[in-house]
């Protein structure tokens, strides 16, 4: 090894530190071929990575079915704790060639929705017509403003119900996505509609996320009272204020980081929701910067959040859970994290039931748990053969797979506390 090499590998290791991952990938490549540190040779992967931050939250856009885009700087330490996560030296933390392998796999999952039927995906915000809205129904674009920030929304109110629904379905989109793709894809409010439901799609920004991420693994955003939990609760509560709804009929669901920050919303806010969605998502404090949510989106192990609230036999809120068995984003091993956080402490007093079936030309192993005579607390749905895309969905949106059980239908009927048919 010459002096070169390690000048090399200090600038890698630095650019490492500061996040910018396509530099220190770029510098290992050109230590390992042989040139200086001063040589001029091209990545020949494209630069993932902005300029070094002017502020205290730092954009890294990855694959865009990833998850982790935004690490936030400096508060990230002195809210872990709060969160029920680790210290920061007990972190998880990846050797740098490591890094280099992630990165390298990261850009391959960009192509992992090309092989999804009538569905691929060009990698930018999709923006398609918006979705067909029936006689009498509405479907309008709001916003929301607190002390944590702004946000826009569309609100869907239905025509069976025009004046007084009967419930609220907030639904979070995921990276890549908007209110109009995601609703399209869904369906979620021709579902509403048969049930007289109202349903709030929070739109994130590529300001605040430079895919559109919610930013479900930063401290700063997995508590309540603060950051963009509170920015959907506040839309949640104006919505029950102006339509006189009570916890038992309001619900949240999402896809990947909108299913990730559904889970953060049931923790944070289990006083809103009486109901909890959860599709191709991570369980709630499982990641803590932009490392550890990697790791646990590829299946390694995540943190284990404090559950101290649920000593005196308080349950989670009832979860419903789906996860594609061959999902390439989001490692299957996720959905049981979420099964075991959504799990109530008291086994003796539950009844756990697994059953197989078909639907939609996919098989699925769907596992029910219990307690007494009262509507399921979990319900978890492995999808066979499904990747990371909505079970069930309509190809008018995007991450949408037209086969398999159609997850809309079953998470109202879940919401409702309505049995299977």
């Amino acid at each position: 090894m010459n002096d070169d090499f390690f000048t090399t590998m200090r600038r890698a290791t630095s650019s490492t530190r500061a996040l910018n991952l396509a530099e220190a990938t770029r510098l290992i490549q050109d230590a390992l071929s042989g040139h200086s540190a001063s040589g001029a040779r091209s990545s020949p992967y494209p630069d993932i990575t902005p300029p070094p931050p002017t502020r205290r939250s730092k954009p890294f856009p990855i694959n865009p079915g990833a998850e982790v885009i935004e690490e936030e700087t400096k508060r990230a330490d002195e809210t872990t704790h709060r969160v029920g996560g680790a210290a920061p030296s007990q972190r998880l933390r990846k050797p740098l060639e490591e890094v280099v392998r992630i990165l390298r796999e990261g850009r391959l999952a960009a192509r992992a929705f090309d092989s999804m039927p009538g569905r691929s995906f060009s990698g930018t915000v999709k923006h398609g017509p918006s979705p067909t809205v029936p006689d009498g129904a509405r479907f309008t674009a709001r916003s929301f403003t607190c002390a944590a920030g702004s946000r826009t929304y569309k609100l869907y109110a239905p025509a069976s119900a025009p004046d007084q629904p009967r419930g609220l379905v907030v639904m979070l989109h995921g990276c890549k996505q908007h209110p109009d793709d995601f609703a399209s894809g869904t369906g979620m409010n021709a579902a509403a509609e048969k049930q007289g439901l109202i349903v709030a799609y929070p739109g994130q920004t590529g300001a605040h996320n430079a895919s559109c991420c919610w930013n479900w693994f930063r401290p700063a955003d997995q508590m309540r009272g603060a950051g963009e939990p509170s920015i959907i609760a506040g839309i949640t509560m104006e919505l029950m204020s102006q339509f006189r709804l009570d916890r038992s009929r309001v619900f949240v669901a999402g896809l990947s980081a909108g299913g990730a920050m559904a889970a953060v919303m049931g923790e944070t806010y289990p006083d809103l929701y009486s109901a909890v969605g959860i599709h191709s998502g991570l369980a709630y404090g499982s990641a803590n910067d932009v490392m550890s949510a990697f790791s646990v989106m590829r299946g390694d192990a995540g943190f284990q959040p404090s559950t101290t609230r649920y000593a005196n036999g308080e349950y989670p809120v009832r979860t419903i859970v789906f996860q594609g068995a061959a999902d390439r984003t989001v490692h299957p091993s996720n959905g049981e994290r979420i099964v075991t956080a959504a799990s109530p402490p008291r086994a003796d007093t539950l009844t756990r039931a697994k059953t197989g079936g078909s639907a939609g030309g996919r098989a699925y192993e769907r596992t029910v748990i219990t307690h007494a005579e009262e509507p399921p607390i979990l319900e978890y749905w492995l999808v066979e053969g499904a990747g990371h895309a909505w079970s069930g969905g309509h190809e008018a949106g995007s991450y949408t797979d037209p086969q398999g059980p159609d997850a809309t239908s079953e998470m109202v009927r879940f919401f409702l506390g309505k049995p299977s048919q």
